[in-house]
């Protein structure tokens, strides 16, 4: 299990994700449970060593006996070689993703699980694309589905986007969760009054972001959105489901890829021959 956030402003694009990751049973009622939590996984990466492009993950951290942290280093290693940096686009390294984990899914013969999902969303400007894109490749059912863009260069320039265990965060910024639109999705059947309710129900989300924040107040609304949600499934009374480190790093036009907060797995006083991430 996992939280993700993406924040876009007019500067740039942050990701943080947390880093636990669990074990699940499903029980007699088909219904998952954690059964044990680890606190160490890896699920935001630079994509490109050159270029302003960054992924993160949410959902199934491997395929069968693979994790996803290193089949998306594996996907690093293949798209630095094949991209061409003077002249790419984010859709050209979202389809290469997209092919490459539909193949690793398929060479792990991983059983299809309707409990569970995965998630792989890339953020990174284009060539000559000052504004920035953010995509989102799903796995579901064991199917993959096609590519959603949920910031283009003809979106709003701010916006925020979660996944995986977003109820805290649904609940912040929308003012309900999505059991909530369950619910009246069984009760009104009628789909104008459907429209009408959601745009209402619109009317009083939250505006926590803004196009003319700065990098820091983009990375302090994506640390604020995770540290949240860490503490909202703290106090539940269930597995930890999600906790760990947040990882978080940014991306813009000019400076590029960088880390701001990130989990050192190799300490650094004992490697100081290497980079300061664990990459």
């Amino acid at each position: 299990m996992t939280v993700c956030v993406a924040v876009k402003v007019q500067d740039c694009i942050v990701f943080a994700a947390d880093s636990a990751s669990s074990m699940s049973i499903a029980p007699p009622d088909g219904v998952p449970v954690a059964e044990e939590v680890w606190k160490h996984d890896l699920k935001v990466i630079n994509l490109h060593r050159d270029l302003p492009i960054m992924a993160m993950t949410a959902g199934l951290g491997n395929f069968g006996s693979m994790s996803i942290s290193n089949l998306t280093k594996e996907f690093r290693i293949q798209l630095m070689k094949k991209i061409n940096k003077k002249k790419y686009t984010i859709k050209e390294v979202v389809d290469s993703a997209q092919q490459y984990f539909q193949l690793k899914h398929k060479e792990s013969r991983a059983r299809p699980d309707p409990h569970h999902s995965f998630e792989f969303w890339i953020g990174g400007y284009g060539h000559e694309n000052k504004h920035g894109e953010i995509w989102k490749i799903n796995f579901h059912n064991g199917q993959s589905l096609n590519p959603i863009q949920l910031v283009g260069p003809m979106s709003s320039p701010s916006s925020v986007h979660w996944g995986g265990q977003v109820q805290a965060i649904q609940r912040l910024i929308l003012g309900y969760d999505q059991s909530l639109w369950s619910i009246l999705q069984e009760q009104v059947s009628d789909e104008n009054q459907l429209r009408s309710i959601s745009s209402k129900l619109q009317e009083h989300h939250t505006p926590l972001v803004r196009h003319s924040m700065s990098v820091q107040d983009a990375i302090d609304l994506a640390y604020f959105l995770m540290d949240m949600t860490k503490q909202y499934f703290a106090l539940l009374p269930e597995a930890d489901i999600v906790g760990g480190d947040t990882d978080i790093a940014t991306i813009t036009n000019h400076e590029g890829f960088k880390w701001i907060r990130r989990e050192h797995c190799y300490p650094i006083h004992l490697n100081m021959r290497n980079t300061d991430h664990a990459e």
